[in-house]
């Protein structure tokens, strides 16, 4: 699955999409949709007040899919030199979806390092995409708090 097709939602600001490396389930980003290298603190009102939306929003839907524990948030921009932050779920306990378990092997410690060669086959990722996307878009019709 491509970088497009791991699109999860579009807004007018920010995009949201699954991460490729799905050792943490349910591990998504938003992306600003404006091209420059904008330092967090430096986004628009407009983007913010989109940011926050959305965020509140994948953050419910998260949690109606997968009950996280826990949510770590990063937005370094070290690798990507780019305005976006990853929404990262945190499990104390193994979690299975589309026959596929998922284990997050330090869950009280940092995010990184992660196994970067975690492998999820295409249909669960695929799976993983679509459920997000249908509990993204019922949270953002609720107006997720």
């Amino acid at each position: 699955m491509d970088h497009k097709e791991r699109r999860i939602y579009e807004g007018k600001n920010w995009e949201i999409y699954l991460h490729k490396n799905q050792c943490y389930l349910g591990r998504t980003y938003l992306w600003a949709k404006r091209d420059d290298d904008v330092d967090f603190l430096e986004m628009t009102f407009e983007e913010r007040d989109e940011f926050f939306l959305l965020g509140r929003a994948m953050k419910s839907a998260l949690g109606v899919v997968f009950q996280p524990d826990r949510i770590n948030y990063a937005a370094l921009s070290n690798a990507s030199p780019h305005l976006h932050v990853h929404i990262i779920p945190r499990y104390d306990s193994t979690r299975t979806f589309s026959g596929q378990s998922f284990h997050d092997h330090n869950p009280a410690g940092n995010y990184v390092p992660y196994n970067r060669g975690f492998i999820v086959q295409e249909q669960v990722m695929s799976d993983i995409r679509s459920t997000l996307t249908r509990a993204l878009t019922k949270a953002l019709q609720d107006g997720a708090q």
